[in-house]
């Protein structure tokens, strides 16, 4: 008797779970057989092989492929997919490296991940307990101007923050529309990442070059030209799309939503974010000391600003109202659990990938950093990692490697940024911010070629398949929106601000 369409895929994703465990065992014997570091090596970047990034590729493949074919499968088991690649890596990666293994692992949750979806959680909880009413039919030019409002908020209230104040109002503005996918595809472009390129609030990349000597207004000045260009040439791409697919929408598409006045609920959330952004503001002007978490060292005042994250998410919710949160804003925690399930898994894998770059010229991608020698080098090398890997360890790595290119030192940099001209030579100083910029405009840019490029991105996408709406896959979005719009965009800024 044959097998239904159902158990059939049940009975491969059963075969799918025994060939990920023999996957595990070959793994973890290759690990097992690996030289570890010896004394005089410093770094675990420049012992381990390319191949150890293979966990990684099979977390990319899997958010790619299961959603597009086993979606029913991937919905309700994606917690133990990501856990399978986590493990895949980090249990022989122990096993292996020992105290050096542990301390990488330790060090990127405690550090990176903990802190990560601590803003994460806060922005998304505090977003969504701020309801706006009033908004009028999606039309062409409603689309655009709050595409365009929540552009110019990212630099100031971060990605998420800006994205999860105004995706849901958007949302609303197109619910009688049949064609939206494409409005929430140049969200993410803009919103989600291209908006967020003019200050250290707006993306995690340019807050750790804020904390390495960047002043906090200098790309503002630097990259705002660049900025501008993409946001004016994307929103003229999407005005035109959108028209075109507005008029070929049915009468109940074009319908006008009833007239109710603008009004904002939960309007004291406000006080909230900006209760956020100082605590990450904080966070990067003042120095209290270091403290020990398990090993790890944190600075105390990173730890002040977590807390001060965590108490505003919890005022939130103890002072919205729930019919605001839960009914009118049809809130819920399954994009935050899923961003935070995806991304534990990714940042556990993507070790090898961060520390082999980190090594630098004695790792296995020194290849690729060899041959980074100019500012369109910089932008399209920090900006094709960025859109696989976590784009703010990307940043810092071509940071450094820009340092060291040019011979100059963080502390000098710190000093000519500041208008000190003995700091370093005129020319040297040139060079630097002409790297500097291309290195910011990509780390930020490129997010948006892929979902995982910017945590906002999934949970965007998320919130839009709550509301109905059929997004593309994950291949799916790059090549019917990323590849064809995104790349010819970033070529063309190459030619005229990174030649």
């Amino acid at each position: 008797m044959g097998l239904d369409s159902k158990a059939f895929v049940e009975v491969k994703m059963r075969r799918l779970h025994l060939l990920l465990l023999f996957a595990l065992f070959c793994f973890a014997g290759n690990a097992f057989g690996a030289e570890p570091p010896s004394e005089e090596v410093h770094s675990l970047g420049t012992v381990l092989p390319l191949w150890s990034i293979i966990p990684f590729a099979g977390v990319l493949l899997s958010i790619a492929l299961f959603p597009l074919l086993a979606p029913a499968f991937w919905h309700h088991h994606f917690p133990k997919v990501s856990l399978f690649f986590g493990l895949l890596l980090v249990v022989p990666f122990i096993v292996v490296y020992k105290t050096e293994g542990l301390h990488e692992v330790l060090h990127i949750f405690i550090v990176d991940y903990i802190p990560f979806l601590i803003l994460l959680w806060g922005l998304y909880t505090i977003a969504g307990g701020i309801y706006v009413s009033g908004a009028p039919a999606g039309t062409p030019k409603v689309n655009l101007a709050i595409l365009l409002i929540g552009t110019f908020f990212a630099s100031w209230i971060g990605t998420t923050g800006a994205a999860m104040v105004t995706v849901r109002p958007l949302l609303r503005a197109n619910a009688n529309r049949r064609h939206k996918a494409h409005t929430v595809v140049f969200f993410i472009f803009l919103v989600a990442n291209i908006g967020g390129s003019l200050t250290p609030l707006g993306d995690p990349p340019l807050f750790l070059g804020f904390l390495h000597g960047v002043p906090f207004f200098w790309t503002l000045f630097h990259i705002f030209p660049e900025t501008l260009a993409t946001v004016v040439l994307l929103s003229v791409i999407y005005f035109v799309l959108d028209s075109f697919y507005y008029s070929r929408e049915t009468k109940e598409g074009k319908a006008e939503i009833p007239n109710e006045k603008l009004r904002i609920e939960g309007a004291h959330n406000l006080l909230f974010l900006v209760g956020v952004v100082l605590g990450v503001l904080f966070s990067g002007s003042v120095r209290l000391g270091d403290i020990k978490v398990l090993g790890i060292e944190r600075q105390i005042e990173t730890l002040v600003r977590d807390g001060i994250i965590i108490l505003m998410g919890a005022l939130s919710l103890l002072t919205t109202n729930k019919a605001t949160r839960y009914e009118k804003n049809q809130f819920t925690w399954f994009p935050i659990k899923e961003v935070a399930i995806l991304f534990a898994s990714i940042f556990a894998t993507i070790i090898p990938a961060l520390l082999i770059l980190q090594a630098g010229e004695r790792g296995a991608l020194s290849w690729l950093l060899a041959s980074v020698s100019s500012p369109a080098h910089y932008f399209w090398a920090a900006g094709a990692l960025s859109s696989f890997l976590d784009n703010a360890p990307t940043y810092l790595t071509f940071f450094n490697s820009a340092l060291g290119k040019l011979g100059i030192t963080e502390q000098q940099v710190y000093e000519a940024l500041r208008g000190a001209k003995d700091a370093m030579p005129e020319g040297v100083l040139k060079d630097f911010q002409s790297f500097l910029a291309a290195i910011s405009a990509g780390a930020v840019f490129m997010g948006a070629n892929t979902y995982i490029g910017n945590a906002p991105n999934f949970m965007v996408r998320s919130i839009a398949e709550e509301q109905g709406i059929e997004m593309p896959s994950f291949f799916g979005y790059m090549f019917k929106y990323s590849i064809p719009i995104l790349i010819p965009t970033f070529i063309l800024l190459t030619f005229v601000f990174f030649d």
